[in-house]
């Protein structure tokens, strides 16, 4: 069997070669903050990953009303998440880059670590935030301009609380960024589609809504002609 010499392999590896150093600096520090901010970090961690599940709710939510193109891309946002998110545990099984606060000794951590086999690179709590923060980009702008902050707080705080090397949420978040908006994309017009013969039916409209009626195009052009004409 060959050696595994690949970018993601040696960036896995990075940890115990580069990433120390900045990890024990950041553990060193978080153990000296307040312990009202320890504990903010430590619940807050997964919290933030709660938040950006409820805000897909609401975006389903008020998609009810609206037309079929931002239900099917309400619905897909979650689904676009779930599969980077897949493809972050498919990569964390391969690399098998152990955790930081296991494979360095005498760490403090602020969060209790993670059992053996729960692997590091890339992490997936800035895979997931990052993930949703970029697909409210394209579903609900005035939503990502708190979500964007929010997966940056959830990503650095894998780091402060002792879970993550920095490479392990850097890595997480840059896969969330790119990939899950391009599926978006990708699931849009078939998405539309799917969700306009859906709505067809009256035992979903209890789950995908109505669509708002369409201005006819013929009053828009009848008032153009009409004004051409004088």
């Amino acid at each position: 069997m060959s050696d595994m010499t690949s970018p993601a392999v040696q960036l896995a590896k990075a940890g115990p070669e580069y990433g120390v150093g900045v990890y024990r600096e950041i553990t060193q520090w978080a153990a000296t903050t307040p312990g009202w901010m320890q504990t903010a970090g430590d619940v807050g961690t997964e919290l933030g990953i709660l938040v950006f599940v409820a805000l897909f709710v609401v975006q389903w939510w008020r998609a009810r009303g609206r037309d079929d193109r931002s239900m099917a891309l309400a619905l897909l946002a979650p689904v676009a998440v779930a599969a980077v998110y897949v493809l972050s545990e498919i990569t964390k099984v391969w690399l098998h880059e152990e955790r930081p606060c296991r494979a360095i000794p005498d760490v403090r951590t602020i969060a209790e670590c993670p059992a053996s086999g729960d692997w590091a690179f890339p992490s997936n709590h800035s895979v997931i935030a990052a993930a949703s923060a970029a697909t409210f980009l394209i579903t609900w702008r005035l939503v990502a301009a708190f979500a964007l902050p929010l997966a940056v707080l959830v990503a650095l705080s894998r780091v402060y609380v002792g879970v993550h090397y920095l490479h392990d949420v850097a890595a997480g978040a840059l896969l969330g960024v790119l990939l899950a908006p391009l599926l978006l994309l990708i699931m849009r017009v078939p998405g539309t589609a799917a969700v306009t013969r859906l709505r067809q039916h009256r035992p979903l409209t209890a789950a995908l809504g109505t669509a708002p009626p369409s201005e006819p195009r013929f009053v828009a052009e009848e008032a153009h002609a009409s004004a051409s004409n004088r």
